[in-house]
């Protein structure tokens, strides 16, 4: 229903000779709900060429490139790995990184600059979904607080996820850890949402939700801190719910890497 045109639904109902389309999504969102052992393999495979292209660009990342270079350096280690993209890569500098989901610009990066990368690969189909930071040149006191809050309220949500909790619980883990440092008003999105065949599935992380954890679930933990005209934090990794916790399966660095200024 979300997805299919009028013409569509016109040229189906003819050709079959239906007198009525049922919408099937709902039951469709909770059959994906609950991954199998052989896709939550494939999500493994995804998660692994996406900790890996990281650290290549990583090591490829200088001052002046600009956005656009970098998201385009992104896709190429992604297909020479064996993947696909998930999305449209998301490379946020300076400023730029205070806007959660800002489209990359011909903006270059300089000296000082918070350096956002949100991207991921697809493997047969199964998507992976991670955020890592970086900064141009030496990070300031400033910087190196900020990513650390984000990193405590990440492994705190984290530190959360196990069968039986709510998705609000989770959330509340990381935005508690933001609140008591003092940027509680500068995270004002959901901590995670579901990741399987597509980039955003069930379950939905959002404050206060009541969806009760189940083995099998995979999901996203990406809490963030954003401040307008100097930048934003967030990292994310994928999770996958198990009997007695969780597993994550993005391993890669998760400090704050340093990109050279020459």
């Amino acid at each position: 229903k979300d997805h299919l045109s009028l013409r569509a639904a016109e040229i189906i109902t003819s050709r079959i000779g239906a007198s009525e389309l049922v919408d099937l999504g709902e039951e469709i969102r909770r059959l994906r709900l609950i991954k199998r052992e052989d896709e939550v393999d494939n999500l493994l495979r995804a998660a692994a060429i996406t900790d890996a292209a990281g650290e290549e660009v990583f090591s490829r990342m200088h001052a002046g490139q600009t956005e656009v270079d970098v998201a385009l350096m992104i896709g190429s280690v992604i297909g020479k790995l064996g993947g696909t993209l998930s999305f449209e890569t998301l490379v946020q500098s300076g400023p730029n990184s205070a806007l959660p989901h800002a489209k990359p610009s011909s903006r270059a990066l300089a000296p000082g600059d918070f350096v956002l990368l949100d991207f991921g690969a697809a493997f047969d189909g199964y998507k992976a979904d991670t955020t890592r930071m970086a900064v141009v040149g030496e990070p300031s006191a400033k910087h190196l607080e900020i990513h650390g809050l984000v990193l405590d309220a990440h492994d705190a949500a984290i530190a959360m996820v196990r069968p039986g909790v709510t998705t609000g619980d989770v959330d509340s883990a990381a935005r508690g850890v933001i609140e008591a440092g003092g940027y509680g008003e500068r995270f004002f999105h959901r901590v995670g949402h579901g990741l399987g065949l597509e980039g955003h599935e069930d379950p939905s992380l959002d404050p206060g939700s009541q969806r009760i954890l189940e083995a099998g679930m995979v999901f996203t933990i990406e809490p963030g801190i954003y401040i307008p005209g100097f930048g934003g934090v967030r990292i994310e990794d994928d999770v996958v719910v198990e009997d007695d916790g969780c597993r994550v399966l993005t391993k890669a660095d998760r400090s704050l890497r340093v990109i050279t200024t020459h």
